[in-house]
């Protein structure tokens, strides 16, 4: 399994913690009992999780002109027409997916696109799945512009445990289908705005992966 690079210094704080810790634990109580090796066990468990969290499976990535992938891992939560009001402003159909703790936190380019637009938004911190965290949440938004002058629009969402994303995109970027676009540390949310003509594929409750499902096509 290998580690996102997003992963790296978490991991090695991480492990300093648990180390620290250990040694705390040890200096208050020389003698090992169980309640030492129940601690030792809940701290690999931890670090374990960390591991997990920061997992960036390997994906065939197959390009499908016409078709818009998810940007992630997770559950659908929300497939709605919508005003979006920062980039567009005007009817978007907006389809959303929640990011659990024990998803893959690894973004990608639902499509092929020269990238328009990218703005970091600082904001509030309210549960990713509820509807009003995709305008009053920290957020970061990329407009992508497809080949056929297609407009596809990802905006990642921090949650109540997410606190730092991370966008690799910038203004003139050219971003392949299923390419890294960024990452969200800790529960998040993407929402995905499309043109409200695009043939949706998904709905309310689906689980689809990033790169890999087909959401909509054009």
């Amino acid at each position: 399994m290998r580690i996102h690079k997003e992963g790296y210094t978490t991991l090695v704080i991480t492990l300093m913690m648990i180390i620290a810790l250990a040694i705390v634990v040890n200096v208050i109580e020389e003698k090992q009992s169980v309640y030492h090796f129940v601690i030792y066990g809940l701290l690999f468990v931890f670090f374990l999780f960390i591991i997990f969290f920061f997992r960036s499976p390997s994906r065939k990535i197959v390009s499908i002109p016409g078709s818009i992938y998810s940007a992630a891992d997770g559950k659908v939560v929300a497939v709605e027409k919508t005003l979006e009001k920062e980039y567009f402003r005007k009817e978007m159909m907006q389809i959303s997916v929640f990011m659990s703790p024990l998803n893959v936190h690894l973004n990608r380019s639902p499509v092929k696109g020269i990238v328009d637009y990218v703005k970091h938004s600082p904001g509030k911190y309210f549960a990713a799945w509820l509807p009003k965290s995709s305008e009053e949440n920290e957020r970061n938004t990329v407009a992508l512009i497809t080949e056929k002058q297609k407009p596809v629009l990802i905006r990642q969402i921090a949650g109540v445990v997410a606190r730092r994303i991370v966008c690799y995109s910038k203004p003139g970027d050219i971003i392949e289908q299923g390419e890294e676009l960024g990452f969200i540390k800790f529960g998040s949310r993407v929402d995905v705005f499309v043109p409200c003509d695009a043939k949706i594929s998904v709905k309310n409750g689906d689980c689809v992966k990033a790169g890999q499902t087909v959401i909509a096509r054009f």
